[in-house]
């Protein structure tokens, strides 16, 4: 083993391949040292919600059996690469919770199809990882099973949903982790984090196997600490898939014009976006900066103008609620989620059960999208909100006839602290420069540019591509990542010997999963205590 052996998830993608192709290790010391590192750093981040040990060997098995056969290539672009999934994508034989009291003991029968590329690529799965509860929440504080903190500052949130996904990578618990974004949920925690996260055009990666919150809005997108890894899991993930018709057959090769520069792009600036309140001076000087790089890089810089972006959050918020209520509709106590017992009537179970096993944040967007599809309610918010969805592609459209690539804020500050923000609408905030984005369905991403000079926290900026042009935002990524260099890993979590003293994590693995029957540990006492079904009260169902 070489001396670097236990820090294979901070590691690249180029350089495990190439470390494979030599033999200076092999992939069963990768997936060994990675969960070793896993369970003795996440007591202090608590990014994983499950390890997937059996699994990661399994494929370790595989990965050197095609290194020993002299044919690398053959176990696929991410052989030997440390990956992790967020809890709301399938994967058979492991607990599928989407970080909620309702799907605690929920075993997966099947895998989703964004997991299921990532393995046949090569990848070691490590496990699941946290989010806010069903992905309704901007800073993992929604979780069921505790919050998640960011590697930077463990005061500090790591964003939302995907926080959990950001957290594993800005820690270096894993080397590539995917999420999903339905408003901002991969953007938004890779600012936050300091790293590369991606939410490609809708349609790109298939949704199959993912539990949906909004099906019209999500999409599932790598996190890596690099553009190159981010372009090697998007080669993986991406393309037609049958089980999901939304998806679309891409074939392109997200690595390929990396080394291209922008000299002769034009880049768009939103001058209302550079100017919204709420948008803090260390996050604009940031942007700005980057701004200048670009220019100095040879890019041409141009404003353009999204007229209707201002209403995005007011649509966004009508139609996620609605289709958060029509998809959550199937968790009715019956057929999968938990049951509350001894109720003498369908009704009252419904109703107990569903209480009890959704968060305050859950009940709070499906009690919205109820009244909002309801009966002359319908067509006073959600036709609007369809008219404004059309306004604003078509804002989008017009301005990339002027310009190959949108650069504006991801979110309006750093990082904040716990409980910082308890006010809703004010935490809904947090999405207001990435929501549009997905109302069009074009592809954005998030890139670190440094730390905020007030803060000294992580700063991203977001690129922002045409549908089906998500190569051009990863060229200018790549095109900056030359000035700031690729995301290190949190620096109390750095190196051979983290600075971290973390309590060894007690993290329940697959190999326990049972369907009907909760992992041990995972529902907190906290939890419980809130009024969440226990142990033995699922036990005795």
């Amino acid at each position: 083993m070489t001396q670097a052996s236990n820090v294979f998830t901070c590691m690249s993608v180029r350089a495990i391949r190439e470390g494979l192709a030599a033999k200076e290790f092999s992939a069963r010391e990768i997936a060994e040292a990675s969960l070793a590192r896993v369970r003795a750093l996440d007591g202090a981040t608590h990014a994983y919600l499950e390890t997937t040990q059996q699994l990661a060997f399994e494929q370790a098995s595989k990965v050197d059996a095609a290194v020993a056969a002299g044919n690398l290539a053959a176990a696929g672009p991410l052989a030997g690469v440390p990956v992790a999934f967020k809890d709301n994508m399938n994967l058979a034989g492991t607990h599928t919770t989407c970080s909620s009291r309702m799907l605690a003991n929920y075993v997966s029968p099947y895998t989703a199809t964004c997991a299921a590329r990532t393995i046949e690529a090569g990848g070691i799965p490590l496990g699941k990882l946290n989010m806010d509860e069903f992905a309704f929440g901007s800073s993992t504080e929604t979780s069921a099973f505790g919050a998640t903190k960011n590697p930077w500052d463990l005061s500090r949130v790591p964003g939302g949903s995907s926080g959990g996904s950001a957290s594993a990578v800005a820690a270096g618990l894993a080397t590539i982790s995917l999420g999903s974004d339905t408003g901002g949920s991969i953007r938004q925690p890779g600012s936050f984090c300091g790293i590369v996260a991606v939410k490609p055009t809708y349609g790109v990666v298939s949704r199959y196997g993912v539990v949906a919150f909004g099906s019209s809005l999500d999409q599932v997108g790598p996190f890596a600490r690099s553009v190159e890894d981010a372009a090697y899991a998007l080669n993986a993930i991406s393309g037609r898939d049958a089980l999901d018709c939304t998806s679309q057959d891409v074939r392109t090769d997200f690595t390929a014009n990396l080394a291209e520069g922008v000299r002769g792009m034009k880049i768009g600036i939103v001058p209302a976006f550079m100017d919204a309140q709420g948008l803090t001076s260390e996050v604009k000087a940031k942007v700005e900066e980057a701004a200048d790089h670009l220019r100095a890089l040879g890019a041409e810089l141009i404003e353009v103008d999204l007229p209707n972006a201002q209403a995005a959050m007011s649509a966004y918020y009508v139609l996620g609620p609605c289709e958060a209520f029509s998809n959550l509709a199937r968790f009715d106590s019956v057929r999968y989620g938990y049951c509350d017992p001894d109720h003498k009537d369908l009704g009252g179970q419904y109703e107990a059960s569903r209480a009890k096993g959704f968060g305050p944040e859950a009940r709070r967007r499906i009690m919205l999208g109820s009244y909002l599809l309801s009966a002359g309610v319908y067509e006073q918010y959600y036709y609007p909100a369809q008219q404004v969805r059309t306004l604003i592609t078509q804002d989008y459209a017009r301005a990339y006839e002027q310009v190959d690539c949108i650069l504006s804020p991801v979110a309006p500050r750093t990082a904040f602290t716990f409980g910082e923000v308890s006010d809703p609408t004010e935490m809904y905030l947090s999405d207001m420069f990435t929501i549009s984005i997905n109302i069009a369905g074009n592809g954005g991403m998030s890139l670190p540019v440094g730390l905020g000079a007030e803060t000294g926290l992580p700063v991203g900026v977001q690129l922002i591509a045409p549908p089906f042009k998500d190569e051009n935002m990863l060229r200018v990524a790549a095109a900056l990542e030359t000035v700031y260099g690729p995301a290190p890993v949190a620096p109390d979590f750095a190196g051979e010997v983290p600075a971290i003293k973390a309590a060894p994590a007690t993290i329940p693995d697959a190999a326990d999963a049972v369907p009907g029957v909760d992992l041990p540990g995972l529902l907190t006492e906290k939890g419980a205590a809130d009024g969440a079904p226990s142990q033995v009260e699922r036990a005795g169902e």
